[in-house]
C-alpha cells in the first residue's frame, strides 16, 4: 500500500515538473519571438500617439486670436462692461447681451455695501444688449433684463448673460444674487468674494429686442455644501445636442488653505480643485436642468467658452491646469486638448453661426470672430478673430488623411496637394 502511494506522488510530482518546463519553454518561446516587436518610446512620444495630439500643419484647431477696438462702446467714466454673451444674427442684425453696472456706483466690499454702492464690480448690475450691422460698430439699445422685485432670487443683481434660441423663442440665462445678505468678503481684500448662494435665472421672450418675461424660479442652483459646485454658480453657456439642451456652468470648492466666502464643510474630494467647469443637461430649454454625475467636466473655466463644432463640443479654457488650449468633445462630457499654447479670449462670446442648430443634426460651424472683456483701464470691450471655421477644418483634415494614408501604403506616391 505504502509503495502505491509513493509511486503515484511520484507520478504527480513528474506531471507537475512536466508542465512547468513546459511553461517555462513557452514563455521563452514567445518572448523570442516578440523581442523584435519591443519598442521604446519617450513620454513625449506617447503622449503625441495616445492623445491624437497632431502638430500645428496637420491641426484644424491651429489659429491664432486677434484683437480690434470697437465702436460704439467708447469708455465713459464711471460705466463698465462685461462678459458679453455668445452673439446671433436675427433680421439682419447681431444682438448681444451683457452686464452692466450702475453709473457711477463705487466698488467698496460687501461690509460696506449698500443700495448704491457696490460689494463687487458684478453687484447692482442689469442686463443690457446692443445690436451691429458689421460686427464692428455697436448701438447699445438699452436694458433687457432688470432687476427683480424684493424678495425674488434676481433683486440684488443680474449678470453674466447667456443668449439661447430654440422653438422660435429667446432664452436668456445670467447669474443672479437675491440680497446682499448672500454677499461674502473672503478676506483676501476689501472687495473680494462672492454672492453665496447665488443661483442661474432665466427669462424668455419671443424678439431678441424683448420684452423678456423672467422665470419664477432660477433653472441651476449651487450643490450641497461638500461638493465641488457647492460654493457659487457661474458663467452659463449653452449647447443643443442630441435634442437636448446642455447648460455649461463654472464653480469651485471650499478649500481649506484660503479665506472661505461662506462657512461650512470643507472639501478634502475636491480640495485640489480651486476651479472647474460642470454641465447640466434638460430635455426643455426651461429644464429641469439635471447635473451630470461626471461632473467637473472641465479642469478650469474662468472666462471660458464653448462651441458646437461638428457633431461635437469645443471648448476654451484661459485658466486651470490645461489653460491656454482648446478642448474638444464628442459626447459633451469627455473632453481632451486638441493644441495648447493658445492665447484664447478672457470672458468672450462667439457668434454662433445658424444660432443653436442641434450639432447631432447639422454640424456646428465653428467660429469666426466674437467680443471679449478686457480689465484695464476699465472692464471694456473688444472684438477678437480666429479661423475655426468648420470649412478651414475640412481643408485641413483631407491634407492630413493623405500623410495617414501614405503611412500605411506600401509605395510611396507623390501627391503635390500635401505642399499647398
Amino acid at each position: 500500500m505504502f509503495k502505491k502511494t509513493n509511486n503515484i506522488m511520484t507520478a504527480n510530482l513528474l506531471k507537475k515538473g512536466v508542465s512547468f518546463i513546459l511553461t517555462l519553454i513557452v514563455i521563452n518561446l514567445f518572448s523570442c519571438k516578440n523581442n523584435h516587436l519591443t519598442t521604446y518610446e519617450s513620454s513625449s512620444y506617447k503622449r503625441f500617439r495616445e492623445n491624437h495630439i497632431h502638430y500645428e500643419k496637420y491641426n484644424e484647431f491651429n489659429t491664432q486670436f486677434s484683437y480690434k477696438k470697437l465702436e460704439g462702446f467708447d469708455f465713459d467714466k464711471g460705466i463698465e462692461r462685461y462678459y458679453p454673451s455668445s452673439i446671433i444674427q436675427d433680421g439682419g442684425l447681431y444682438y448681444m447681451w451683457y452686464s452692466k453696472p450702475q453709473k457711477n456706483t463705487k466698488v467698496v466690499g460687501p461690509n460696506n455695501a449698500t443700495d448704491s454702492l457696490r460689494a463687487f464690480h458684478w453687484d447692482l448690475c442689469d442686463v443690457w444688449f446692443a445690436t451691429s450691422i458689421d460686427g464692428y460698430k455697436w448701438e447699445e439699445q438699452g436694458i433687457a433684463i432688470s432687476r427683480g422685485k424684493k424678495g425674488r432670487y434676481d433683486h440684488r443683481s443680474v449678470f453674466n448673460p447667456e443668449i439661447l434660441f430654440a422653438d422660435g423663442k429667446y432664452y436668456l440665462a445670467y447669474q443672479a444674487a437675491k440680497s446682499i445678505k448672500d454677499a461674502r468678503w473672503s478676506k483676501l481684500f476689501l472687495t473680494s468674494g462672492d454672492f453665496t448662494p447665488n443661483v442661474i435665472g432665466m427669462s424668455v421672450a419671443n424678439s431678441p429686442a424683448g420684452p423678456w418675461e423672467p422665470l419664477d424660479e432660477p433653472i441651476l442652483k449651487p450643490g450641497p455644501e461638500d461638493s465641488w459646485d457647492g460654493e457659487v454658480i457661474h458663467e452659463p453657456t449653452f449647447i443643443v445636442k442630441g435634442g437636448q439642451y446642455f447648460l455649461y456652468y463654472k464653480s469651485h470648492s471650499r478649500l481649506p488653505w484660503t479665506p472661505n466666502i461662506t462657512s461650512g464643510k470643507y472639501n478634502k474630494k475636491h480640495a485640489d480643485i480651486p476651479l472647474a467647469t460642470g454641465v447640466a443637461i434638460a430635455n426643455s430649454p426651461k429644464g429641469p436642468y439635471i447635473k451630470s454625475k461626471y461632473n467637473p467636466v472641465l479642469m478650469g473655466g474662468h472666462g471660458s467658452m464653448v462651441w458646437p463644432y461638428r457633431n461635437g463640443i469645443c471648448a476654451t479654457l484661459p485658466e486651470g491646469p490645461e489653460r491656454n488650449s482648446i478642448l474638444f468633445s464628442e459626447d459633451g462630457i469627455n473632453f481632451y486638448p486638441v493644441i495648447q499654447g493658445v492665447t484664447v479670449p478672457m470672458g468672450g462670446g462667439a457668434f454662433r453661426p445658424g444660432k443653436f442648430t442641434d450639432s447631432n443634426k447639422q454640424p456646428g460651424q465653428g467660429i469666426t470672430w466674437g467680443i471679449s472683456h478686457k480689465l484695464y483701464p476699465m472692464y471694456h470691450f473688444v472684438r477678437f478673430d480666429c479661423d475655426l471655421s468648420l470649412e478651414k477644418g475640412n481643408k485641413i483634415k483631407k491634407k492630413h488623411q493623405m500623410v495617414k494614408d501614405y503611412m500605411k501604403s506600401k509605395e510611396y506616391k507623390y501627391n503635390p496637394l500635401l505642399k499647398q
